[in-house]
């Protein structure tokens, strides 16, 4: 059976500024091969960015790698922004990359909201995709939403949740999620800070099936850690600004495009749930439920499997 690496990090040939309204002004990266195939990276969230090691997945030689952070997001500013901020917003914007780019189809690769953003794009402009690759599906339904947010994680990672719970005055420990989110977006700075913490030590604690010890954590300070989350809250609380069921409903329009769904089996984040529901209304796609693996990118198996399709698609 033939295994797959990640590649070596290549740094970006050319990063952009580009201004999508009077608020917002994104940035863009490329890197790989200027000629090569183009590809997308729809980085997860709300409200996190893309990082240097999402251009390892790809093959440098044969892929002409674009990265953006979204709007308030990373790079992009300004940071924490929630005005004009939609996912509806974030699809124009991806139109706008991939014109001002002078881009006519590409493949576009997303993970966990990653994948939100994915096939809202898709469903509205399935044309401009040559294949659509998914890994930890999320369309932010309610049982979606409840799961992450209410019952259902908590169940399993009781430990963890219950550091949650105790972060959140007692009044309000029947719903501690609810409240934590209301406070990041309506609190004053200290509470920003300190609930902002409370939901990313959550998400952290159930993101890998085995989480890797001495893992080197990656940098973030406190402002990048409430502007994060204010984006997450805000997403949130409008409940993705999408129609319930939306995107499973609307999957028709992938048709004829190729893909494929790569869910882990522990994903405690995103259940499989959801990728089965995607892969029932979208049977053309491959699927795959990779057996030991949770919500992470980096857990070997959804890697491996990433690795495969991204080459896969490359001959397309």
């Amino acid at each position: 059976m033939k295994k797959y690496s990640l590649f070596a990090q290549k740094e970006p040939y050319k990063t952009h500024r580009l201004k999508v309204s009077k608020i917002h002004t994104l940035y863009v990266e490329e890197s790989g091969n200027p000629k090569g195939k183009p590809i997308i990276h729809l980085h997860g969230g709300p409200g996190a960015w893309a990082k240097p090691k999402n251009r390892k997945f790809y093959n440098p030689k044969k892929y002409r790698i674009i990265l953006f952070d979204q709007r308030g997001c990373g790079r992009s500013t300004p940071q924490g922004e929630i005005r004009e901020n939609t996912i509806w917003n974030l699809v124009e914007d991806m139109e706008k990359i991939r014109e001002s780019l002078g881009i006519e189809k590409w493949h576009i690769h997303g993970g966990s909201w990653g994948s939100t953003l994915a096939l809202a794009y898709t469903e509205k402009y399935p044309k401009r995709a040559t294949a659509l690759i998914l890994r930890g599906v999320f369309t932010f339904r309610k049982k979606e939403l409840n799961w992450f947010n209410n019952f259902g994680a908590s169940e399993i990672f009781p430990d963890a949740w219950e550091k949650l719970v105790k972060a959140t005055p007692k009044k309000y420990r029947d719903n501690p999620m609810d409240y934590l989110i209301k406070r990041v977006l309506k609190g004053t700075g200290k509470e920003k800070l300190k609930y902002s913490k409370a939901i990313s030590e959550w998400e952290d604690s159930i993101m890998q099936l085995l989480p890797e010890e001495n893992k080197k954590e990656e940098e973030t300070d406190n402002k990048e850690i409430v502007n994060s989350n204010l984006v997450y809250a805000h997403y949130d609380i409008n409940r993705g600004f999408l129609k319930e069921g939306q995107l499973i409903k609307n999957a028709s329009k992938l048709k004829g495009i190729p893909g494929v769904i790569i869910q882990g089996r522990y994903d405690i984040i995103c259940p499989v749930r959801t990728a089965w529901d995607l892969h029932k209304a979208w049977p053309e796609a491959d699927f795959h439920i990779v057996p030991v693996a949770g919500h992470s990118s980096a857990d070997s198996g959804i890697t491996e499997k990433l690795l495969e399709y991204i080459e896969k698609f490359s001959r397309i």
